[in-house]
């Protein structure tokens, strides 16, 4: 793991133990490197409680609770998709912050109105309001990937340190 993700993944441990938080992830697009990023982390049995790798629609269903509407109306790469995916995180597991991520990291798959780099992210709390975005990353398909945990992991640090103030 590069410099950048172990301190990434160290001050959101921090800031999570801090709160007596645990941490679930929803991941599709980076089929798990975000808990791999977070389970780098030396102590991190204290504050990551499970991982959900929902790469086929039928595992979102399954797994989190995703609306087979939502997958018809929105499709797989939608902010309603990634939103439910948090939310279904929260709802499976023992955590207070959940991340999702569901996107179209290439080389194919892209169309005019979901190209290639278009990533969904979304967080939920329990004790706080959810947050959703769409990102458009650039670069080749390992490059898409890796921006998307860099930016599930700040944001996730983001709403654990706004909550220890």
């Amino acid at each position: 793991m590069d410099e950048e993700l172990a301190a990434l993944s160290a001050r959101l441990g921090k800031a999570l133990v801090k709160r007596g938080w645990m941490l679930a992830t929803a991941e599709s697009c980076t089929g798990g490197w975000i808990a791999e990023t977070v389970t780098a982390t030396a102590g991190s049995s204290g504050w990551f409680e499970r991982g959900f790798v929902t790469y086929s629609n039928e595992s979102k269903v399954e797994l989190l609770g995703v609306s087979p509407a939502t997958l018809a109306r929105q499709g797989a790469v939608s902010k309603e998709t990634a939103q439910e995916m948090a939310d279904g995180a929260l709802a499976h597991s023992h955590a207070d912050l959940t991340v999702a991520v569901t996107g179209i990291a290439g080389p194919s798959g892209g169309s005019a109105a979901k190209p290639v780099g278009m990533v969904c992210l979304a967080w939920s709390a329990r004790r706080s309001e959810g947050t959703v975005k769409t990102r458009r990353f650039k670069g080749e398909r390992e490059a898409v990937r890796r921006q998307t945990v860099v930016t599930a992991l700040k944001k996730l640090i983001e709403m654990a340190e706004e909550t220890n103030k």
